[in-house]
């Protein structure tokens, strides 16, 4: 068997998430249908992490396994023939040591969150952006976005079906940039939990739009509750931007 890595950029309006389930619609099942569609077989895949429903990608990245070596850009371009319509594009493939996974072999990875701070409603940017019609404080978002970095415990921001086992996270990077009308908020960390950025991202809002402080949320993260928590960001405004390997 030779082992594959691909990096896949796709746009997941419209798709129940990454992880195939029975009756959805994922980006999982999408690409492993395509792999059927170029006679290659049942390849199964296997992603740096799960993308919920409405969460973007620019960077994915999962590994495969199968029993020939193949043409890395002759499958790409094949694959993208057929993913294309689904708004789904393989960036690259290449053969990784038989040792490479895809999750557990990164060692970090980077989202990104985009809002849309202005009174129009997006043409452009609908569904890839949170429109908030609101002034926001980019100065005190800067502020509460560095509140996240370095070792904490984020029961108050993962998800209340989270599985994870430990609620600590590392956060290397946690700011805030404004290019015009979009602002664009940047974390990265090794591994995330459920819900983690885009509950933050709804917690730099609140702080943004002044209905919290940054004592507000400071005693939020401490609070160690669900709770306490600000209402998560909407998926459509989150992308997967990279995931890096040693």
């Amino acid at each position: 068997m030779y082992r594959y890595k691909a990096v896949v950029e796709y746009d997941g309006s419209g798709f129940n998430g990454w992880q195939s389930q029975p009756n959805g619609n994922t980006i999982q099942q999408c690409i492993q249908n395509s792999f059927k569609e170029i006679s290659l077989g049942k390849i199964e895949i296997f992603g740096s992490g799960r993308t919920d429903s409405g969460v973007h990608a620019l960077g994915q990245v999962f590994h495969f396994d199968i029993n020939l070596e193949i043409e890395s850009g002759k499958v790409t371009n094949s694959l993208n023939h057929f993913l294309k319509k689904n708004h789904i594009s393989i960036l690259k493939i290449e053969r990784v040591e038989k040792n490479f996974d895809a999750r557990r072999s990164a060692i970090l990875r980077t989202y990104f969150y985009k809002i849309l701070n202005r009174t129009s409603p997006p043409a452009i940017l609908e569904q890839k952006a949170w429109h908030i019609s609101k002034k926001l404080d980019f100065d005190l978002m800067n502020e509460a976005a560095s509140v996240f970095l370095g070792v904490h415990d984020f029961t108050t921001f993962r998800s209340s079906s989270c599985e994870a086992n430990s609620p600590i996270r590392e956060i290397i990077h946690s700011q805030i940039e404004k290019k015009g009308d979009e602002i664009i908020y940047r974390i990265k960390s090794r591994s995330f939990l459920q819900h983690q950025v885009r509950s933050i991202v709804g917690a730099i809002k609140n702080v943004g739009e002044k209905k919290w402080s940054l004592n507000d949320l400071k005693k939020s993260l401490l609070s160690k509750n669900r709770k306490n928590c600000a209402s998560p960001a909407p998926a459509c405004g989150l992308y997967l931007e990279n995931v890096q390997y040693e």
